[in-house]
């Protein structure tokens, strides 16, 4: 896939994700987080006002390090595909 047509998709997929109005689980929420965190070069700490809300974004961050922006890009896509919009009722 060429930059340019992944970063559209990641975008759409992001878009998707904010419009979305059902409840999400917390471990999909949390996962989502870290890609889009890590596909955006953002390593900032998490900015929550809750410690162990913190704890949590940091741990999902911790487990997604290792990948690029451009994989970081993709799982989210794949992940709104197979757990989001695949399960569209």
């Amino acid at each position: 896939m060429t930059n340019d047509k992944l970063h559209k998709e990641f975008l759409e997929s992001v878009e998707y994700v904010n419009n979305y109005v059902n409840p999400l689980p917390a471990d999909l929420l949390l996962k989502l987080y870290a890609y889009y965190r890590i596909a955006h070069k953002n390593f900032d700490n998490p900015g929550s006002t809750t410690p162990l809300i913190n704890a949590f974004k940091a741990n999902a961050l911790i487990q997604a390090k290792n990948q690029s922006t451009d994989e970081a890009m993709q799982n989210y896509i794949d992940l709104v595909d197979k757990e989001i919009r695949s399960n569209k009722n």
